[in-house]
């Protein structure tokens, strides 16, 4: 596809940029209620949990899906559905385990970066195309990319928190554009979410979605998205 008429690209984070992926240590000495330790497998589960894109989990009480939709926008409100998402009964986890999660999902060190990630900030840099990271998030995630060293390789985060609205919300990716300086038509989305990211089409934006595997899982397809759209070789 040519890629004129490609003025700005706007990235989502956990699932496209970045993924959940503190290691198997970081939860070592955590249990379940019955006492045994928490497994690798479990702890896949959890994480999953954490970073669901959409839709209320499916032990959560009706009582606190509220909460959760309004989790990413309000850091207390985020902090308190999970805790209470990760505390409930059929999950299973020793008291005080969920805080601990929780806190290791914040952490900067936990969230590792797509294998093409850098190149792919990198390339749009080079072609002086700017970006920025849209994401439903109730956390500062600039921290995150300074981790990495990829910090400078954004011009604009544009998180649901701060701005206060969440994707599907055409308003979070017409705030993105106007940040780039860019007309929606002008503008490509690329996310792991039909749903949540491909939204962006109805103002007007390209669209591309990537899959959220696991980092070692899915090497290139950053890369793949800007090449569909003629930015990248």
């Amino acid at each position: 596809m040519d890629a004129v008429g490609i003025r700005g690209v706007l990235l989502d984070f956990s699932g496209t940029l970045f993924r959940l992926e503190p290691g198997t240590g970081a939860v070592d000495g955590l249990h379940q209620r019955d006492g045994s330790a928490l497994t690798a497998g479990r702890y896949a589960d959890l994480l999953a949990l954490m970073t669901v894109p959409t839709g209320v989990p499916a032990h959560l009480p009706a009582d606190l899906h509220d909460a959760w939709h309004r989790r990413d926008l309000d850091p207390e409100v985020h902090r308190a559905a999970y805790q209470a998402s990760l505390s409930h009964s059929d999950l299973g986890l020793a008291e005080g385990v969920a805080a601990q999660l929780y806190d290791l999902m914040l952490a900067p060190s936990s969230w590792h970066p797509y294998p093409d990630t850098e190149a792919a900030l990198r390339l749009l840099r080079a072609k002086g195309l700017p970006v920025a990271v849209v994401s439903n998030i109730a956390w500062d995630i600039r921290d995150t990319f300074a981790h990495r060293g990829l910090a400078d390789l954004v011009d604009a985060y544009v998180l649901s928190y701060a701005v206060g609205v969440v994707k599907p919300d055409a308003k979070i990716f017409e705030i993105a554009c106007e940040r780039l300086g860019v007309a929606p038509a002008e503008a490509l989305m690329i996310g792991d979410s039909a749903e949540a990211d491909g939204a962006a089409a109805a103002l007007g934006c390209r669209f591309e979605r990537v899959e959220p595997q696991a980092t070692a899982n899915r090497p290139d397809a950053l890369l793949g998205a800007l090449r569909t759209h003629g930015i990248a070789d």
